[in-house]
């Protein structure tokens, strides 16, 4: 057997000698500084000699660096084009796709059989995260994620907007036809379903519900969203949920929401895809689609709203 290099090292010496830079090839692969470093170190440790040499703040490439990261980059364009040569042109692609439980089970789940037919040589493998605070680590091409799409959010990520939050209250239609809320004042004597990974959701309704004199009454308080989605659905109390992704739910009538005029906007979500990533992916693709499809139902949103 041939004894090869590591090379996951090699593909990252090819770019921080093509940038010149630790750091800029660390946002190029969507690594930090100091994966890159330590990928340096141990494929220095193998060939038995120096690549960079520090010069100010910088790590510079030696000379003989430069010359194998010629060679280095030359074998990596002949393997790209010997693998596009022996592909089969229709085989079917993996998009390993990462977002939070909910937004997994509630908005994107129920609308991949669009998305595959408007792709339908990308099969989407969905893992989930238990918070949207998840460390961004390997072993996906997308990830969903709470925040803003704004530049320096995501320092080794391309950010896209897809989905607004807009919180309103919910609760069971059984629930609704033995204690219905005709008036936000109704609230008072039912039990108030809360979640931990979605603080401050009761403070900010009962605001805009204008009860402050509510936001000190006990709540029962659960882990995650889906767990407390499921308590509302069973009947046992009144929560605050998201909208876009409880459609489903509302038009087949597990949930209703007495007052959806009453809502609070809330931070959204971001499809991240890393900064070396190619704007002619399946990942790419991918994320337009969401984008389109949140843009779509915030205008339905808006509109309703104004109606």
């Amino acid at each position: 057997m041939r004894h090869l290099p590591p090379l996951n090292a090699l593909r990252v010496f090819e770019v921080a000698a093509r940038t010149g830079s630790y750091t800029e090839a660390a946002s190029e692969l969507g690594l930090t500084h100091g994966a890159v470093s330590r990928q340096m170190a141990l494929l220095e440790s193998w060939l038995g000699q120096r690549l960079f040499s520090r010069s100010g703040r910088r790590m510079v490439a030696t000379p003989i660096a430069r010359s194998f990261a010629s060679e280095v980059s030359g074998a990596f364009e002949r393997m790209t084009a010997a693998a596009e040569a022996c592909g089969i042109p229709d085989a079917r692609r993996i998009l390993r796709v990462n977002a939070p439980v909910s937004f997994a089970m509630r908005w994107l789940i129920p609308r991949l059989d669009l998305f595959h037919a408007a792709y339908p040589s990308v099969e989407v493998v969905v893992t989930t995260v238990s918070t949207v605070h998840e460390d961004l680590r390997g072993g996906f091409d997308v990830a969903i994620r709470r925040g803003a799409a704004g530049a320096g959010s995501w320092p080794h990520h391309r950010a896209t907007h897809v989905l607004d939050d807009v919180d309103t209250l919910i609760m069971s239609p059984s629930l609704f036809a033995q204690r219905p809320l005709l008036d936000p004042a109704d609230l008072e004597g039912h039990r108030l379903l809360a979640t931990e990974t979605r603080p401050g959701d009761w403070i900010d309704w009962l605001e805009a519900a204008k009860l402050p004199h509510i936001i000190g009454r006990p709540r029962t308080l659960f882990d995650h969203f889906f767990i407390t989605r499921q308590a509302v659905m069973d009947g046992i109390g009144v929560g605050i949920g998201p909208l876009p992704m409880l459609d489903i739910d509302i038009a087949m009538g597990h949930l209703v929401t007495p007052f959806p005029h009453i809502r609070v906007q809330r931070t959204g979500y971001v499809a991240l895809l890393p900064k070396s990533t190619e704007d002619t992916t399946p990942s790419t693709g991918f994320v337009e689609w969401l984008a389109r499809e949140g843009a779509a139902r915030q205008h339905q949103l808006s509109e309703e709203q104004a109606s």
